[in-house]
């Protein structure tokens, strides 16, 4: 039996479909690439220098980092991102456990469409130029719902945050608004779709892309792992 013609109107709408899909998608990424470059940062991207992209950095951000630690966690994450924020206190505990034979690693991924994802993470790269990531690191997600999913810049927060902390504040207004921190923020996230992250909590074991449904299989692959 010969399959019937598709009406001329069909597949002038089917090529409409598939062409809106693909600007959509380009509209998306390029506003994924734009993220904080509003505010100087210069486009780092990843691989343009001729390097790969890679899951670690040596400039990466490591909760913990035992020596001879053969199992390495990394994290893409987002601190206005309810999920990592559910995700934060499973990370905490199985830093506990784990900690001591695990790296813990954190790379920025801020959503383009969370308000404030990207100033939280330069708030935290800023207290990392002090020393002080993991205290930062905590304090985003301990006051998440705060500051969250607020739709007016939320910089004020950032900064009472900093002074709780003990961080010095002149050198810390430098640095959360110097082009270069932001940068810092983007090459993570620029390196981060590199690598195929889509979303966030993204996670990478030993080097490679894992899918897990909450912390009991995070933990599950971990006892894998150490074994």
């Amino acid at each position: 039996m010969n399959a019937r013609p598709v009406p001329r109107r069909t597949r002038i709408l089917t090529t409409l479909a598939a062409v809106l899909v693909l600007v959509v998608g380009a509209i998306v990424l390029a506003a994924a690439r734009s993220d904080d470059r509003a505010q100087g940062a210069p486009a780092r991207e990843a691989g343009s220098t001729g390097e790969p992209a890679a899951v670690v950095r040596p400039d990466s951000h490591r909760l913990s980092d035992p020596p001879g630690a053969r199992v390495t966690l990394v994290e893409f994450l987002d601190f206005e991102c309810e999920a990592c924020g559910a995700m934060f206190p499973a990370m905490e505990r199985l830093r506990a456990e784990y900690g001591d034979r695990v790296s813990f690693v954190v790379r920025y991924f801020p959503i383009p469409s969370h308000l404030n994802s990207g100033r939280a993470a330069r708030a935290a790269e800023a207290a990392a130029q002090q020393g002080h990531f993991e205290k930062m690191y905590q304090r985003l997600f301990e006051t998440q719902a705060e500051w969250g999913e607020k739709r007016v810049a939320q910089d004020t927060v950032f900064r009472n945050l900093a002074a709780e902390i003990g961080l010095d504040m002149a050198a810390f207004d430098i640095a959360y608004n110097d082009p270069r921190t932001a940068a810092r923020v983007n090459s993570d996230f620029d390196e981060g779709l590199a690598l195929g992250v889509a979303g966030t909590p993204s996670f990478f074991l030993n080097g490679e892309k894992i899918t897990v449904s909450g912390s009991r299989d995070l933990a599950a692959a971990l006892d894998a792992a150490v074994e």
